[in-house]
């Protein structure tokens, strides 16, 4: 993913449709057009640059930002077969779903902040001057039951991090999910320039801290008395892995 300061566009015109895409996740072209104001002739030319140069695509007859993250992976463990594959705009409810279900748990109070934040945006994928965000789902008969979500802000002395949350509903764990979920997100994240990702956990989660510490994150940090949970103090884990 190029950083924020790559993004020019040559045309203010362009920039404009590609913030606007960026902001709603997915549209209808000729919408956007009308909204924009611009003429058939210069929207359609200035669409195919965006495309030709990756920052727009195309499906079902919308538009939305082009990602580059890859292709589905097919798995089967045991009697369950699920697929992990970059997310799209239409994922956006089922992931919303899976995150609030796994924050239920009291557990995961960054993935609750995630669930918000994109539920009151309406928007999944960002990339721009300000934030990139990446998802990718794991689904069975294709409904969403895990995600591992990548937030980068961008800032220069920050641009080598990102955090990271990644989490499978109950139902489905024990088969591996989570772990080729996790991996999906750091394989995407080394690949993009990222070279530290991190995340923090309450301290009450031992079974997320276990499952990071199994695939070689390490503790950096203790935070205590961070959280309030059920009208209890718990410390704040923070946790990271080098790539």
């Amino acid at each position: 993913m190029e950083s924020a300061e790559t993004l020019e566009f040559g045309h203010t015109d362009r920039k404009q449709i590609y913030e606007y895409v960026e902001r709603r996740g997915a549209v209808d072209p000729e919408e956007t057009r009308e909204q924009l104001g611009l003429d058939p002739g210069g929207f359609r030319h200035h669409v195919a640059i965006l495309k030709r140069d990756g920052r727009l695509e195309e499906e079902d007859g919308t538009l939305r930002v082009s990602l580059e993250a890859g292709t589905e992976e097919e798995y089967v463990d045991e009697d369950l077969e699920f697929h992990i594959r970059p997310a799209r705009q239409e994922d956006l409810t089922g992931i919303v779903g899976a995150i609030r279900q796994v924050a239920e748990e009291k557990t995961y109070i960054v993935a609750e902040t995630v669930a918000d934040e994109i539920d009151h945006e309406s928007a999944l994928l960002r990339h721009n001057e300000i934030e990139s965000r990446m998802f990718f789902v794991a689904t069975v008969d294709d409904d969403v039951v895990g995600w591992v979500h990548l937030h980068a802000p961008e800032l220069e002395k920050l641009s080598h991090t990102a955090e990271l949350t990644v989490g499978v509903i109950e139902e489905y764990r024990g088969h591996g999910v989570g772990s080729h979920l996790l991996s999906r997100g750091l394989e995407w994240a080394a690949s993009n320039g990222y070279e530290k990702v991190y995340q923090s956990v309450p301290s009450a989660n031992e079974d997320a801290i276990t499952f990071l510490e199994n695939h070689g994150w390490e503790t950096e940090a203790v935070r205590e008395d961070h959280y309030k949970l059920d009208g209890k103090y718990v410390d704040e884990v923070m946790m990271a892995v080098e790539l």
